[in-house]
C-alpha cells in the first residue's frame, strides 16, 4: 500500500469534523465512545452539546445521572454514557492511566485510537471500516492488526489511523465501494466477500433494545413508563442490571 498516496488523499478529502481539531484526550473519548455503532454525522450535534454541558473529565464525574442521560438520550446503547462517566471518575481520581484499556468500557480499538490522536503513541487503531480495507486488499488471511502495524509511517500515526478510517467510511464502503475513487487501489485484490444470508431480522420496534431506550426516555421525561407484562419487565430488569434504574420498595422505577 502507497501509504504517501493514502495520506495525501486525506489531506484534500477529510470531512471536518470536530473531534479532528483536538488533542485533549477526554474530548477524544467521548467521540469515540459515541461513535460506537453510530454514523460519524450523527454523532456531531451530541457531541458538540456533550463538551457544552460537560467539558472536563471532572465535570462528568461529578454530573447527576440524570443530566448524562439526557445528554445521550438519542445514540442508544445508554450504559455506554454510564461507562464513559466510570472512566471520567477514574480520571478525575487517578489521571490518565497508561494502558487506557484499565478505563470502563475502553478496549483495544478505543485505547489505539485516542492514545495516538492525543499523544502520538504509535499505534495502529483498527476499527471495522480498517479490517474491511486490509482484507479487500490483500485476503481473508491477513493479520489486519499486525499489517496496519507494519503499515504505520513512523511519527504519523494519527493521520494514518484517520486516513484508514476515512477511507474504510467513504470509499471502501460495506457495499458498493468506490474503487475508482480509491488512492491505494494499485495492488488491490478487490476482495469483495458476499455476506451470508441471515434470517429475517427482528423489527427494531418489537427488540428489548427499542423498549429499554422508550422507558429511559420516559422516565427523562417524567412519563409514565410503557408497556406492560413481560417485555416491561424483561427490560426493566436489563436497565437494572446495567445500573440505568433503579426500582423502590413497590418495585417502581427511577433514574438512579
Amino acid at each position: 500500500m502507497d501509504v504517501d498516496a493514502l495520506l495525501e488523499w486525506y489531506e484534500r478529502v477529510r470531512r471536518p469534523l470536530p473531534w479532528r481539531e483536538t488533542r485533549d484526550p477526554y474530548a477524544l473519548l467521548v467521540s469515540e465512545v459515541m461513535l460506537q455503532q453510530t454514523q460519524a454525522l450523527r454523532v456531531v450535534p451530541y457531541y458538540e452539546r456533550w463538551l457544552d454541558e460537560l467539558p472536563t473529565a471532572r465535570a462528568l464525574a461529578e454530573a447527576p445521572t440524570r443530566l448524562v442521560l439526557e445528554l445521550w438520550s438519542g445514540l442508544g446503547y445508554n450504559r455506554r454514557a454510564l461507562a464513559l462517566q466510570r472512566a471520567a471518575v477514574h480520571v478525575s481520581e487517578h489521571g490518565w492511566p497508561s494502558d487506557l484499556t484499565e478505563l470502563p468500557g475502553v478496549g483495544p480499538y478505543t485505547a489505539a485510537a485516542v492514545g495516538s490522536f492525543a499523544w502520538d503513541r504509535q499505534e495502529a487503531a483498527v476499527d471495522t471500516n480498517v479490517k474491511r480495507v486490509l482484507t479487500r486488499r490483500e485476503g481473508l488471511e491477513v493479520d489486519v492488526s499486525a499489517r496496519a502495524n507494519e503499515l504505520l509511517p513512523a511519527g504519523r500515526a494519527a493521520p494514518f489511523n484517520q486516513a484508514m478510517m476515512e477511507l474504510g467510511a467513504t470509499v471502501c464502503r460495506p457495499r458498493g465501494p468506490d474503487c475508482a475513487q480509491c488512492p491505494v487501489e494499485r495492488g488491490c485484490l478487490r476482495l469483495v466477500v458476499a455476506p451470508a444470508r441471515r434470517a429475517k431480522p427482528e423489527k427494531f420496534e418489537e427488540s428489548d433494545r427499542y423498549a429499554r431506550g422508550r422507558i429511559v426516555a420516559a422516565l427523562l421525561a417524567g412519563e409514565p413508563v410503557p408497556f406492560s407484562g413481560e417485555r416491561r419487565e424483561r427490560a426493566l430488569t436489563g436497565l437494572e442490571r446495567d445500573g440505568l434504574i433503579v426500582r423502590d420498595a413497590t418495585g417502581h422505577p427511577r433514574l438512579p
